[in-house]
């Protein structure tokens, strides 16, 4: 059974978690200055359909536990919060299912916190009707409207969909592939293997998190998580990028946390400028959203612009199974510069500007999706770039080049012979007097 204390802590988790979202990452441009930051909105869709009457949670009915907690996380709630609510299922009490799955309403628009206000709100609700997730993600998205802070939403139900179409878990990517930094968390109440899979999959598709309320043991090892991720939230949040099919043309990245979308099986295009002395850091990550075969991968690749592969990165295990990793690090060296000026201009002088080496990032996937699965949007990318100063491994001993090389190698070879030499003729000579 679960503690409504448990509850009420997983809820705090989380909203709270939109405290550590803040303004976009930098872009290209580096003397773009920084927005301001905007302060955290969270839309809360509490479903408040017929089968929330259900009495399973402490000999209480699920409405009531939900009520009893959301009172407490508002009370704890930061002042800077907007909070905004949304019900579904919560009107219409008949069986015309047409209508029934239209039954969503904010009941509190998103702004500063009017804490009676929403409290009494949330109180006066009572099971009613159908459950049309799907509607109500789209709705509440709407409602929260674009910014370049991060936006959540927090689902609370106990049940699967019943008015599909809209899929839940197709409107949760369509929100994604909008590029409009929109965080999904869910948290199940009582919920089967098919509501289950349903909400991870709402959350996987717009990088949330889900949480299954089933006993309070298995609740506090999700709180757990939910609050080690909420430290590990960006500061900034990830600017959306376009990739491109070729390296020319290819949007141009400066060191930030970029997000895009690639199909199946695509290859996706950017470009970072290198000076001399400079390491390039880089690492993508694919989220796998929806079905795909087992035999698929992510590589992600450094070329020059001529088509030279530079180095490529190998996949990175997070222990996820819904995210697949990659990263690599570069920095040129002067034997790269010879080859690749040998049939240019000539260098510049010492007392010129240093040239700029464009490096062309290709991020690949070698994924197929299993019967049935939609390609559209693409799977969300993550791409991380970072340029610092170059770090080269310690200097080994220096044995010279050329005939100096040569002759070091000849007089270690004599002296080599010289010693094996004295000693079998030692040993030898022990053998015959014994």
């Amino acid at each position: 059974m679960i503690n409504k204390r448990w509850s009420s802590a997983a809820l705090l988790g989380l909203l709270t978690a939109t405290t550590l979202a803040g303004p976009a990452s930098a872009r290209a441009d580096d003397d773009q200055a920084e927005p301001v930051a905007e302060p955290p909105r969270v839309q809360l869709v509490l479903d408040v359909s017929g089968s929330m009457r259900a009495t399973d949670i402490d000999g209480r009915s699920r409405i009531s536990v939900a009520q009893q907690a959301f009172g407490e996380v508002v009370d704890a709630l930061p002042d800077e919060t907007q909070l905004g609510i949304r019900v579904l299922g919560a009107t219409y009490k008949g069986q015309d299912k047409q209508q029934g799955c239209r039954d969503t309403q904010q009941i509190v628009p998103v702004g500063p916190v009017d804490r009676a206000k929403a409290k009494a709100a949330v109180a006066t609700l009572r099971p009613t009707g159908f459950t049309p997730v799907g509607l109500a993600l789209r709705e509440a998205a709407k409602d929260l409207g674009t910014g370049t802070t991060a936006r959540r939403i927090v689902l609370i139900t106990d049940g699967e969909d019943t008015c599909a179409p809209p899929d839940p878990c197709q409107v949760a990517r369509e929100l994604a592939a909008q590029g409009t930094t929109l965080v999904v968390d869910t948290l199940g109440l009582a919920p089967d293997e098919k509501v289950r899979k349903q909400l991870l999959c709402i959350a996987a598709a717009t990088g949330g998190t889900y949480t299954a309320a089933n006993s309070a043991d298995d609740l506090t090892d999700r709180l757990k998580q939910l609050v080690d991720r909420a430290r590990d939230t960006y500061a900034t949040t990830p600017a959306k990028v376009d990739g491109t099919d070729v390296c020319d043309g290819a949007p141009l990245l400066s060191p930030g946390v970029y997000t895009d979308r690639e199909t199946f099986s695509e290859h996706r295009w950017y470009r970072v400028p290198v000076r001399p002395g400079q390491e390039l850091r880089a690492s993508v990550s694919v989220a796998l959203d929806r079905p795909i075969n087992p035999d698929h991968g992510v590589l992600l690749r450094a070329t020059a612009t001529d088509g030279r592969e530079l180095v490529r990165g190998v996949d990175a295990g997070s222990g996820r199974t819904d995210v697949v990793s990659a990263g690599l690090r570069w920095s040129a060296t002067e034997d790269d510069d010879a080859e690749r000026d040998e049939d240019a201009t000539p260098r510049p002088t010492a007392s010129a500007t240093p040239a700029v080496t464009t490096v062309c990032l290709v991020v690949s996937n070698m994924f197929s999706p299993q019967a049935g699965t939609a390609k559209d949007p693409g799977m969300p990318v993550e791409l991380t770039v970072d340029v610092v100063a170059a770090s080269p491994a310690p200097d080994g001993p220096d044995l010279g080049r050329g005939w100096v090389l040569l002759l070091l190698l000849t007089l270690a070879g004599l002296l080599t012979g010289l010693v094996t030499g004295l000693l079998t003729r030692w040993w030898v000579a022990t053998w015959r007097e014994n």
